[in-house]
Order: structure tokens, then sequence, then C-alpha cells
């Protein structure tokens, strides 16, 4: 499996809501989910932490596929790039290092257009936003040997208050062994329950956020922990936990896709975004209306999917999700 052609598919896979390969085996009863779903302990981990890690979503073929399609993601045509929302081949700010970030690879290959509706991915989503949900966007970054760039510490949902209510989820895949020496990603347990913070930078000074830390969070910022995984592997994180990834020093890359989902029913708040420029390259988000175009599938719908299946672990969303 090295490649996934097909002679009938669109220029822009967005035109295609459902899968368009064979990549993933999809379940057709409620039963064929149980294999995928997160335990107990699980949700209430995500809960309590912000984050649960170590979850399969790919084999090592599959890995390999899309580490193929990346080849070609990072030498794309004219016209495919202007598929893509964001397009970076280096957005690192320190000029000796090297951070390439995408958004919109789902659009271009058949591949990462059908991550998206990996099961054991949508399993997991649906339980850790506690409700059907949409494709957001998904990304890519990647640190090459020696001089991979830093992702500084962030929140993710500070940089997108461009929708409401927050009620999103970040799920990160290593398409490498994932390591300290290489650039792993870390989070800070609890960090969720912080509320929002101002935005410090996202490729630059990599500790910027702690200046807008209180005293108490910056002894908590102290306790991050190192999200080390096997390539195909995954993490998931709510949309204010703190994270960021270090630099690549190692004789190794890393390289990573990240599948960013959202509530169904989630609305444009686009009306009073301070960044709107930085949003010039995504579909349009009007204010107050639902996201649900072509560009934001429906990538799970917990009552046809699971029908009769009542044994889910889920989280307490309406308390979860709520502004902080």
């Amino acid at each position: 499996m090295k490649e996934l052609t097909s002679p009938s598919l669109s220029f822009d896979l967005a035109d295609h809501s459902t899968p368009v390969a064979n990549l993933f085996h999809q379940p057709s009863t409620a039963a064929e989910w149980e294999q995928y779903m997160l335990t107990e302990e699980q949700v209430k981990s995500f809960e309590e932490n912000g984050f649960i890690s170590g979850i399969k979503i790919l084999t090592e073929e599959q890995v390999d596929l899309l580490n193929n399609e990346l080849v070609k993601l990072q030498s794309v045509t004219p016209e495919e790039k202007k598929l893509f929302y964001h397009y970076e081949s280096n957005e690192s700010v320190d000029p000796s290092k090297v951070l390439f970030h995408a958004i919109g690879g789902w659009r271009v290959t058949p591949g990462f257009h059908d991550l998206i509706w990996s099961p054991a991915y949508r399993m997991a989503a649906y339980q850790l936003l506690g409700k059907s949900f949409r494709l957001f966007h998904d990304q890519l970054f990647c640190k090459p040997a020696k001089h991979g760039g830093v992702v500084a510490w962030h929140q993710d949902f500070s940089y997108w208050t461009f929708t409401k209510p927050m009620h999103h989820l970040t799920c990160w895949i290593g398409l490498d062994n994932a390591t300290t020496d290489n650039g792993c990603l870390y989070y800070v347990p609890g960090s969720h329950k912080w509320g929002l913070l101002p935005i410090t930078g996202l490729t630059g000074d990599m500790d910027a956020v702690t200046q807008v830390l209180t005293q108490e969070q910056n002894r908590i910022f102290e306790s991050k922990v190192a999200n080390e995984l096997p390539k195909g592997y995954a993490s998931f994180h709510h949309p204010l936990t703190m994270h960021g990834s270090y630099a690549n020093h190692s004789e190794r890359p890393r390289r990573a896709v990240v599948i960013n989902s959202m509530a169904d029913g989630t609305l444009g708040n686009t009306a009073n975004y301070e960044r709107l420029d930085a949003l010039h390259g995504f579909p349009a988000m009007e204010q107050d209306q639902v996201l649900d175009s072509r560009f934001f599938p429906l990538l799970f719908d917990g009552d046809k999917e699971l029908g009769s299946l009542t044994n889910v672990p889920k989280v307490d969303w309406k308390n979860l999700y709520k502004a902080g």
C-alpha cells in the first residue's frame, strides 16, 4: 500500500464527504464500534488532566502511506497550494530552525482525507467531545532532523475564538516515534481549568506564555509531562490545555498530523475577531451561522452510528467545555 489513487476523485477532496479509499475498515454495526471505545477511566482522566495519550490510530503500513503523501504535500503545485487554508514551508521565527506547518491537507491527498474517518479516532473523539461532531480542520507539523523548530506553549482555543461555543478537541498523531530528543509534545496537566489566556506566539520564544501566568500557574507549569509516543499513536487534548513542543536536535525527523474537531452545531464568531487576516484562506465562517458546509463534514453521528449501544463512557461536556 504505497499510494491511494482513483480517477473518479475530484481535484478538491472536500467534495467527498465520506472516505474515498480503503485505508480504514468502517464499522457497519454498533457492536463493531466497541473495539475502539475508550474506558471510563480514560474519559475521567481526560476530564481531570485535559489530555489522554497512547491511543493507537494507525498501523505501520498506514503511517508509511501517509508519510509518502507527506512528501508530495511538501512540494505541491500552485493549484494544489490554493486548497490549503495555511501553508508555510518554514514557520519558524528562528532562521536556523525549520518548522513546516500546513492546514488543509485533507483536501489534497486520499490518505490524509480518509484519516479523519479513522474509526479509532472517531470513536475516541465522540467520547471526549460528548456528542456528534464535525471536522474543524487538520494540520501538519514537520520538524526535520537536527534543526527542527519549536511550537511554543499555547492553548489552541486562543487561536479559535472566531467560533463559538468553545467545544473543540485536538488529536495529535505521530508519523514518527516522538521522543524528548526529537521534539515531542508536552502537556501541563490540569491547565485546561485555567481559563482562556492571551496569545503569546506560536513559533518564537518557547516559554513566552510564562509571562502571562500567575505565580501558582507557573508553579504548576513546572509539572509539565512529555508526550512520548510510538508512530501511529495519538494523544487528545482539550482546547484550553497548555501544550508545546521543543526543538528537534536529534538525527531523526519528527512529523505529525493533527485533527481538530468541533461539536456539531458550532457557529461562526468572526464579527469582532481581531485577526481576520489570518482567516483569508479559510472557508466562510459567517457570524452566528452553523459551520456545516462541505469544508466541515460531519464525522460522527452518535445516534446513527451507535444505535442501541448505550454503555459508551462520555465526558460531561456541558461542564468540561464551558467557557473559562
